[in-house]
């Protein structure tokens, strides 16, 4: 790429007029171009140069020809696209020249067009091939376990795994799913003694207790049916090394007594087996669950709690550190792009801004799954649909919260409580201020108003619940496109008179 912006494109051709025709070609498309007579003198030139793409006439004099020029080319720069050109027709010397890596093949003599479209798919893939390569060394240089974010709360976290990443103490890793518990316990190995040990996980959620049992323990021959040989276990592979035991809090009570032998002595005997087998093992959990309260209901073991419970490093929701999601999205964008051989994609400042103000029930990985998808596609398109379908599924949601909290107050009229009178108004509808906006109730005091008015009705309640769901996702929509009515209506998947319709309803058109 010249600095002017346009890509270069070397010409190597021993015929004047023939080069002459083709700069001018070149540059009547709005390329740079640079020309060589011979294979020596083009080798030099594309030393210095490193053009986007190369136009080659095979059959050139002295003592090196084109084919010898494509193979040195390609020694020097492998992802540079060629374009060959000939008039002898000869298959085996186009087989030869696919062969050392020639990108196209075009016959002399040829029509503009026979070299417009090979030549702009060339410097098109050289173009990708050095911001793949770009990415690829942004990338590695900051590995992904570095990638757990900048925010306050993340800093304490990445304070915590320096303190105890070289300590051998066992750490419990807490977080709701999505929040990249994993990534911890690969940060906490990375930065240990340990990190050129063998770095074992194992998902306890994933196997029957049977299954999980053998997997973390291995087994001896003829231990259970169709044991034909003995097996080693996860800790055994992981020996001298980290186990990383995902979703803790799902493990069986009968092996917890097991793991907690692990933790305490560092043995355990395999399935089947007679003697105890020793291992040095650093033992990183990690669980969604409340712990204390499973304690507390008998589903977990207390003793095995305070031992997995040296250290404690909690990580927040994305939701509460939403200044990390650009960071994310601007890493995950760089990876999947590398990933999947596909250009980066610019997000808009205002899918920017959708991104950062929505909750994120999935949390980092419901965000990466969703750029994933933006990569593969190529547009931001889905980004917009998905946040709007996960807004629409949180009002469902927040509808199911009203319809409870109304069965429970149908329940304390069947206790006592005044009977409902059907013809009065619900007590709850829509207030609008100065603004013209409503003020917002949750689902309990929803609820809770139509108790003290003493309307018991679960239909009346349900429907007000929809309503208010509806309105509120109408209006947080309008907000985030700007009121660009018709965009939101394509978001929200109903028709443009339909929307208008619902904003005239609801009251909205005095919010604008």
């Amino acid at each position: 790429m010249n600095l002017d912006g346009k890509p270069l494109v070397m010409v190597v051709d021993d015929d004047p007029s023939h080069r002459s025709f083709l700069e001018s070609f070149l540059a009547q498309r709005g390329y740079q171009s640079v020309a060589a007579c011979d294979a020596a003198d083009a080798i030099q030139r594309f030393q210095q140069e490193r053009p986007a793409a190369v136009i080659l006439d095979l059959v050139m004099p002295g003592d090196m020809d084109g084919l010898g020029a494509l193979a040195a080319f390609k020694k020097i720069d492998r992802d540079v696209p060629v374009v060959v050109l000939s008039g002898l027709g000869r298959t085996t010397t186009v087989v030869q020249a696919m062969k050392l890596g020639a990108s196209d093949f075009v016959n002399k003599p040829f029509d503009d067009t026979d070299l417009e479209t090979p030549l702009a798919n060339a410097v098109r893939q050289h173009q990708l091939a050095r911001e793949v390569a770009t990415l690829r060394d942004e990338l590695q240089s900051h590995p992904r376990y570095q990638m757990l974010g900048h925010s306050e709360r993340m800093a304490e976290v990445q304070d915590m795994i320096e303190r105890v990443a070289d300590t051998d103490v066992t750490v419990l890793i807490r977080g709701e799913s999505g929040t990249g518990k994993e990534l911890v316990a690969r940060a906490l190995c990375a930065s240990s003694f340990r990190r050129d040990k063998p770095f074992v996980k194992v998902n306890c959620a994933a196997l029957p207790t049977e299954l999980l049992e053998s997997e973390l323990f291995g087994f001896e021959r003829g231990a259970f049916t169709g044991a034909m040989q003995h097996k080693p276990g996860k800790f055994e592979f992981a020996n001298h090394g980290t186990m990383f035991l995902d979703e803790i809090g799902d493990m069986s009570l009968q092996l917890q007594a097991k793991l907690l032998q692990v933790l305490q002595d560092g043995e355990f005997s395999r399935l089947g087996g007679k003697h105890d087998i020793r291992v040095d093992v650093r033992v990183v959990a990690a669980t969604n669950k409340d712990l204390e309260q499973a304690v507390a209901a008998n589903q977990f073991r207390e003793d095995l709690f305070f031992r997995l419970n040296v250290v404690s490093i909690s990580l927040p929701p994305l939701r509460e550190r939403r200044e990390e999601v650009p960071i994310l999205t601007d890493y995950f964008l760089k990876k999947y792009s590398v990933q999947y051989n596909k250009p980066c994609v610019d997000l808009s400042a205002d899918t920017l801004r959708l991104l950062t103000e929505y909750d994120w029930p999935g949390n980092v990985r419901e965000l990466e799954n969703l750029i994933k998808r933006t990569v593969v596609l190529g547009a931001e398109g889905p980004i917009r649909k998905e946040i709007a379908r996960g807004i629409a599924m949180a009002a469902q949601k927040q509808s199911s919260l009203v319809s409870a909290a109304a069965g429970a107050s149908r329940q304390a009229a069947a206790a006592g409580a005044p009977s409902p009178n059907p013809r009065s108004s619900p007590p709850f509808a829509v207030v609008g201020g100065s603004s013209g906006t409503k003020a917002h109730r949750t689902p309990t005091e929803i609820a809770s108003d139509a108790a003290e008015a003493g309307n018991f009705s679960l239909k009346d309640i349900s429907r007000t619940a929809a309503r208010e769901a509806e309105r509120e996702l109408i209006f947080k929509m309008l907000q985030r496109t700007r009121w660009n009515r018709k965009e939101t209506a394509e978001v929200l998947g109903i028709s443009y008179k339909a929307l208008l319709y619902k904003i005239k309803e609801n009251g909205l058109d005095k919010a604008s």
